[in-house]
């Protein structure tokens, strides 16, 4: 097994607990109150879970030697 099958399993899981939580926000009993701790909970769920897809999904800079700093180029030597 390939890292990129475990990312992608990774990525799937999160996108079906993304759904599920949406599913949970829409079925929500109305009205909803600020104050609605279970309500805000799934709110911050669902941030948490878009958070790590926007991460899981996004290019990560690492610094080497020769190129310190994203966007500063390669340093020709």
């Amino acid at each position: 097994m390939h890292y990129q099958d475990s990312i992608d399993a990774a990525a799937r899981a999160l996108e079906t607990a993304r759904q599920m939580i949406a599913d949970e926000i829409r079925d929500y009993p109305t009205p909803v109150s600020g104050c609605d701790a279970q309500y805000n909970h799934l709110l911050a769920r669902r941030a948490q879970i878009t958070k790590a897809l926007t991460t899981l999904n996004s290019d990560v800079f690492v610094p080497t030697p020769r190129t310190l700093t994203e966007g500063s180029g390669v340093e020709s030597r």
